[in-house]
């Protein structure tokens, strides 16, 4: 009977440890793996930023080419100012010619390349080759003289292989069945006091140039103000002069006022380089000791 008992309490113990050892026994840690996250969902009304187009260039000469005089009645209208040879203001000169000679409306600059490695006299040699060229922009029709008929004002610009625009301007009366010059000038390049626009009012002639003071001394420009610096696609500053002519030159009349390119409506600045070359007046008009 004891040997019974014991066979069933052995058989019980084996039955208790298979038991255990399916269900994992004590002590044995299970591993749980983490669930892989589903795909993010799109922002809803999500749109990608466009890219903002850089601001246009100012077309600077809008004014000189919007039309205004260029038709007259007057017999100097019928004249071919695209093919013509017009003389050369000073600083503008060629080496081997005081004029220049347009063809259809045209003449084309003549350059040479200038290397680093060349000698010096060869680079000499390349800088005298050169030729500016010269093209015909507009021709305009005003009575800038008072005699009642139109005189014409023709604007060339000056070919420089590049992006800048300086630009001459001539004068012509007619006389004797062919074109007088009365005058002619050249202006700057854009904001450095190139011609903004040219017309008549009230028995003057009216020139508009880019920058601070920039008014016309004969045949160029004036010398701009101390500390008028400037990008040269985009100006600032225009100055308006006014001349009359007394039988023989054009004289300036009034004052030299200077106007803001974005609110030419606010009230100019007269002679402002007078003030500003001027060390104590311009210390005073800035407020600096």
């Amino acid at each position: 009977m004891k040997n019974q008992i014991k066979d069933i309490a052995f058989l019980f113990a084996i039955a208790v440890l298979l038991f255990n050892a399916s269900c994992g026994g004590a002590g044995v840690e299970e591993t749980s793996v983490a669930p892989e996250p589903s795909p993010a969902e799109p922002l809803k009304n999500f749109r990608p930023a466009e890219a903002q187009p850089s601001p246009a260039m100012p077309d600077l000469q809008a004014e000189i080419m919007d039309g205004r005089g260029e038709i007259t009645s007057s017999p100097i209208g019928q004249f071919d100012f695209e093919n013509f040879t017009y003389p050369l203001p000073r600083g503008w000169q060629n080496p081997d010619d005081d004029a220049i000679t347009l063809v259809e409306g045209k003449l084309a600059p003549q350059f040479r390349d200038i290397q680093e490695e060349m000698s010096p006299e060869e680079k000499s040699a390349a800088r005298a080759q050169r030729r500016i060229g010269m093209s015909h922009v507009v021709t305009k029709y005003f009575d800038v003289d008072g005699d009642g008929q139109d005189e014409a004002i023709v604007i060339l610009k000056v070919e420089t292989g590049g992006a800048a625009i300086p630009q001459l301007v001539y004068v012509y009366a007619w006389k004797d069945g062919t074109p007088e010059l009365l005058w002619n000038f050249r202006t700057g390049d854009r904001a450095d006091g190139g011609l903004k626009d040219i017309r008549t009012e009230n028995g003057d002639v009216v020139v508009e140039l880019y920058g601070q003071d920039r008014f016309l001394l004969g045949q160029a420009e004036t010398g701009k103000i101390t500390g008028d610096e400037e990008q040269l696609c985009c100006p600032v500053y225009f100055t308006r002069t006014r001349y009359k002519w007394n039988g023989r030159v054009f004289l300036m009349q009034g004052k030299r006022l200077t106007f803001s390119v974005e609110d030419p409506t606010r009230p100019p600045l007269e002679n402002f380089g007078e003030i500003m070359n001027d060390p104590v007046k311009s210390k005073k008009y800035l407020g600096t000791k």
